[in-house]
């Protein structure tokens, strides 16, 4: 059985050598979607009898180990030193630097790696992360998957 929690969040990117507009500084509507798989849990009498995993728990470690961090942040690549530099003369603002270049693609690996660990099996029904989907506009996304 597979489940999906979506979840949205704001940040703001650019992909350095793009060759359109995409260099610049801007933003988006970010969402994510965060697909498990698992056996569904029969044990009798627990709160998550009848499901993969409790949505309120997908949604929990989403925002845990990625949604609250990227929200309302600027994503960029290491790399990008201009803008790096300019976003350090801002006073606290919120800044990830990432080891990529912020591209839906790659934004949807790197969600995958910090939350493949976090959703754990805790009723032996065999629970596993299978695909974050990354949705940089409703009509662009990028779905990453357990290799």
């Amino acid at each position: 059985m597979h489940i999906t929690r979506r979840l949205e969040f704001d940040a703001g990117h650019r992909i350095p050598n793009h060759n359109s507009q995409c260099k610049h500084l801007h933003g988006h509507r970010y969402a994510i979607e965060i697909t498990l798989a698992g056996e569904v849990i029969t044990t009798e009498g627990v709160s998550e009898q009848g499901m993969v995993m409790d949505f309120s728990d997908v949604k929990r470690i989403a925002k845990d180990h990625v949604v609250d961090a990227w929200d309302h942040a600027f994503l960029v690549y290491r790399n990008d030193k201009a803008v790096l530099d300019f976003l350090n003369t801002l006073p606290q603002h919120k800044t990830v630097v990432l080891d990529v270049v912020p591209t839906a693609e790659n934004l949807a690996r790197v969600a995958f790696d910090l939350l493949h660990e976090a959703y754990r099996d805790t009723f032996g029904n065999q629970l596993r992360l299978v695909r974050v989907r990354l949705f940089e506009t409703p009509n662009n996304w990028a779905d990453y998957t357990h290799p």
